[in-house]
């Protein structure tokens, strides 16, 4: 019973003991916490950065002064080449020396009791730049173009790229240059300006890729241009069929900035360019197969044509980057409404070393005859031509070769240029073809037996070609 009663009055004795142990531990964190929280009443709170400055536990006044020492007097050096390019003050830029209403903000801000949350997490802060925004704007001006020289000489880095190569469009890996990235040193001085590092290195920003070789939009870029570089494309021009070479077509092929497919607009124009050179009836002679001379070389007529460059390299790049084979006809400019690259299979055909016409409709055969063409002294000038337009009843008149005038009544006219030269009935001509043009040929027209034009003069539509040779 002793020993129990013993044992119960030890563990009480002990038990106070340890609540009073922890109440005077408390009271001493207590009185310690409460010190301190005087102590920073008019101080920073511990872990108080400024610009990267720790000023906890200093005053305002010197927080101001640790600021000013290290951060507004101190050098900035800006290293080029790793060599030193520039070392200057921050006050020398503008910056304030006075820092203490920007302080007194950030302790107003604090609670003391807070401390021992400060002192375990810190706090961070920054001052409001203050600079000569001229001053500062020149330095980094100056920078960019000291690098901007210096690159120059150094290797630039690429990014990576699609070629073609060897048949095949292919992807050249990115490389990297030893080149400094102008706007990304610029940024890095602006920022160590403000944020109180004292050393700028350049080299730290070499220029880096931006497309590499691993990059899914360029790898299917590259797939989509091997599908353009394989089709099909063709003109077709006066029945003869031009094939663009896919070698040409692939050299065209290109992408923008946005990374989609493009034509090299001034590839394109070039090649259309020498297209209408070797093509345009305006300048070069009509190929064309006759009835009995075989192909001849037809003249420049009024019914001639050249290429709408600005429009055909527009039509031809979309149609192009629709990704089908196509065959097209280039947009042409021309005086002849509803003209045609083609003389196609309906025309009329004049050949004047036969003295012989023909009328074709959709390729058939609608009429022929003997004709009397210009004698040598006003022949009949060859050329590609057309129907202007048909009239009757008409009085044709003109000089004859003494210089008197003559004045012949026609029953249909059917002009074919520009010149006065037409297609008419002729009464006064007692036989036609042979050599009958030599001493009995017209003043330039293509004269016609009477019941011939009776027949051809319905059938014969204004705008149909003429080819005169």
């Amino acid at each position: 019973m002793f020993l129990k009663r013993f044992g119960e009055d030890f563990f009480q004795e002990k038990t106070k003991r340890i609540i009073i142990i922890c109440l005077v531990v408390l009271l001493v964190f207590v009185s310690f916490y409460s010190y301190k929280s005087v102590h920073y009443a008019e101080r920073l709170l511990p872990k108080t950065k400024v610009n990267n400055i720790n000023v906890g536990g200093l005053t305002i006044e010197q927080a101001n002064e640790k600021i000013n020492t290290e951060l507004t007097e101190a050098s900035v050096a800006i290293s080029l080449d790793n060599k030193l390019w520039k070392k200057i003050k921050r006050s020398e830029l503008g910056w304030q020396k006075d820092h203490s209403t920007a302080l007194m903000k950030i302790k107003q801000q604090q609670t003391p009791f807070a401390w021992g949350i400060t002192n375990l997490l810190g706090s961070r802060h920054e001052l409001p730049s203050s600079y000569d925004q001229a001053h500062v704007d020149q330095l980094v001006e100056n920078l960019g173009n000291e690098i901007l020289q210096k690159n120059v000489t150094r290797t630039p880095t690429t990014n990576a790229k699609i070629e073609w190569r060897e048949g095949d469009f292919v992807i050249v890996p990115e490389k990297q240059g030893d080149t400094i990235d102008v706007a990304a040193a610029q940024k890095a001085l602006i920022k160590n300006l403000e944020n109180g590092k004292q050393t700028v290195n350049v080299e730290d920003y070499y220029a880096q890729p931006i497309l590499t070789k691993d990059d899914s939009q360029l790898k299917k870029l590259k797939d989509q241009m091997n599908q353009l570089a394989k089709i099909k494309a063709s003109y077709t021009i006066n029945g003869k069929q031009i094939a663009i070479p896919a070698e040409e077509l692939a050299s065209w092929l290109t992408t923008d900035e946005k990374a989609d497919i493009q034509l090299d607009q001034e590839k394109v124009t070039a090649f259309v360019t020498n297209l209408n050179a070797e093509y345009n009836t305006m300048e070069n002679p009509t190929p064309f197969n006759s009835t009995k001379r075989g192909e001849v070389a037809v003249p420049v007529g009024i019914y001639s044509w050249t290429i709408d460059i600005p429009s055909e390299v527009a039509a031809l790049s979309a149609q192009i980057l629709k990704g089908k084979n196509f065959n097209r006809t280039p947009v042409v400019e021309s005086e002849v409404p509803d003209i045609q690259t083609s003389i196609g299979n309906t025309y009329v055909e004049v050949d004047l070393q036969n003295q012989y016409m023909w009328y074709y409709k959709e390729g058939k055969l609608q009429f022929e005859t003997d004709i009397v063409s210009g004698k040598p002294s006003t022949p009949t000038p060859p050329g590609v031509n057309y129907v202007t337009s048909k009239s009757t009843d008409q009085i044709l008149r003109g000089l004859n070769d003494d210089g008197s005038k003559y004045a012949s009544p026609v029953r249909y006219w059917m002009p074919i240029d520009k010149t006065g030269v037409g297609i008419h009935d002729s009464d006064w001509q007692y036989a036609y073809g042979g050599d009958l043009w030599l001493y009995r040929g017209s003043h330039g027209c293509i004269n016609t037996p009477p019941a011939k034009m009776d027949e051809l003069y319905p059938i014969l539509e204004v705008g149909t070609p003429v080819l005169v040779f």
